[in-house]
């Protein structure tokens, strides 16, 4: 694997909302990092202590809504618990997704968050395989 396949995440503008974006090489490496995105627009992931776990199971008929799907049960879940995630296990099997997140509860003085995330968007939504076989899968979300 070189530097280019490795998993990433990205942000990209767009107006008054903010893009989250995740690479990898399969579908659940490119939505784990897309979390990993998302939890970047609220603070730095490196902040984040990875102590209590939190289990997801999604279901979509589509890799696109079962992305926005996955995004907003994150939102959902550190709103409710008031936390933060910085790890992601993803799985994908069909129109199925399970995941497990670590994180903590959210330090306002030590996680310092931007922004409080209301949801993910249909808006730039894409879950694609370019054509060096890495999945890309985005969403705008908004802020």
């Amino acid at each position: 694997m070189t530097n280019a396949d490795a998993p990433r995440w990205e942000h990209f503008e767009h107006m008054a909302d903010i893009g989250v974006r995740g690479i990898g090489i399969t579908p659940a490496a490119a939505f784990a990092q897309a979390a990993l995105a998302l939890s970047a627009v609220v603070c730095d992931p490196a902040s984040i202590r990875t102590v209590d776990r939190v289990d997801f199971e999604c279901q979509a008929p589509e890799l696109e809504l079962l992305l926005v799907d996955w995004l907003n049960a994150l939102i959902y879940e550190m709103a409710v618990r008031r936390m933060i995630f910085g790890r992601f296990d993803v799985s994908i099997d069909g129109a199925r997704l399970k995941a497990i997140a670590w994180g903590e509860t959210l330090d306002r003085q030590r996680h310092q968050p931007a922004v409080e995330i209301k949801g993910a968007t249909f808006t730039a939504l894409q879950v694609t395989l370019d054509a060096e076989g890495l999945w890309s899968a985005q969403c705008v979300v908004d802020v």
